[in-house]
This record gives C-alpha cells, sequence and structure tokens, in this order.
C-alpha cells in the first residue's frame, strides 16, 4: 500500500473571478534557474493582468531561493501589499541540499505569512531535473507561474470578504 504519492497536480485550478479593486502584489524571484524562473514570473504576470485588471504589481529578483524569506520580510514591514507571490526553482543534485533549501524556505514562509497575516503564495519547486522544470515552468498545461496568480487572486479574494465581516471595533484591533 502506497501512502504517499510523489506525482504532482497535472492541470491548472480553475480561474478565480475577476478582482475589480485596487490591490498591491509583490513578486519575489529567485535569478538562479533563471530560463525557468523568467518563464514563472512572465506567465504569473500575465495571468495577473487578466485576474486583477487594477493590480500594481513590484517585482524583486533575488540571487536565489534561499533569499526569498528573508526579502519577503523586509518588503512586509516596508510596503502595504495584499499578497507576495514567492517563485524559484530548487533542482535536486547528488546531495541533500536541495532538500534542506527547499524546507527552510517552505517554513519560513509560512511561519512569515502567518505572523504578518498576509498571505504568501509559494511556488519555489523543488524537481528532480529539468524535464519537470519545462513541465512546470515553460509549459502551458500545468504552469505554476499561472497557478501562482490564481492562487494570489483567490486568497485576495478570501481576505476581502474576511475585511467586509470585520467590525469596526476589530478593524482598530487589528492595527
Amino acid at each position: 500500500m502506497q501512502l504517499h504519492s510523489q506525482r504532482m497536480s497535472t492541470a491548472l485550478q480553475p480561474k478565480p473571478r475577476i478582482i475589480g479593486h485596487k490591490v498591491r502584489i509583490c513578486i519575489i524571484a529567485s535569478k538562479y534557474n533563471e530560463k525557468f524562473t523568467d518563464s514563472l514570473v512572465e506567465n504569473c504576470i500575465e495571468e495577473l493582468g487578466g485576474l486583477i485588471p487594477l493590480s500594481r504589481i513590484d517585482l524583486i529578483r533575488v540571487p536565489g531561493a534561499f533569499e526569498i524569506p528573508v526579502a519577503a520580510a523586509s518588503i512586509l514591514e516596508r510596503g502595504d501589499f495584499h499578497c507576495v507571490i514567492a517563485l524559484g526553482l530548487i533542482l535536486r543534485g547528488d546531495t541533500g541540499h536541495a532538500d534542506l533549501v527547499a524546507a527552510s524556505v517552505t517554513n519560513s514562509l509560512q511561519a512569515l505569512a502567518v505572523q504578518k497575516l498576509i498571505p504568501i503564495i509559494h511556488e519555489v519547486l523543488l524537481l528532480d531535473d529539468e524535464k519537470q522544470a519545462y513541465a512546470r515552468c515553460i509549459a502551458a498545461t500545468k504552469n505554476r507561474g499561472r497557478e501562482a496568480a490564481r492562487a494570489a487572486a483567490g486568497i485576495i479574494d478570501v481576505f476581502a470578504e474576511i475585511a467586509k465581516t470585520m467590525t469596526k471595533d476589530d478593524k482598530r484591533k487589528a492595527k
């Protein structure tokens, strides 16, 4: 009996509804494995343009995936963002280094999102080879850049609905 499958989903999530209010999003993307991360960024921005036409998108490029969480922490201290999207690619090699980096990035991004109460979309991919990277970063069918944009639009919409249910007293406490 197999309890855990290594298979990733093969299709994009459905598109959320289009958001019509002004939204500020920061994409933090790794420069490492640039051919793939550039494609993630381009696909993400293109999809965001269709889903959130009034969005302001700030793009920050960092050297590698490991630097993404500290850059996210820094921009969340300085700016008023509705969401952060983390894009990167880690390819497994012959050592366990990639797994350590991926775990550290994942744990740091989740802790930061919960601490700051700002959604962080995690599309820092840990993959085995360039064939998988091509399928998830460049190909259209399971493009994780587009998926990140859809997840961002979905959670921004959820947070907007939550904000509508807050009383004035709740809003004062939140600040």
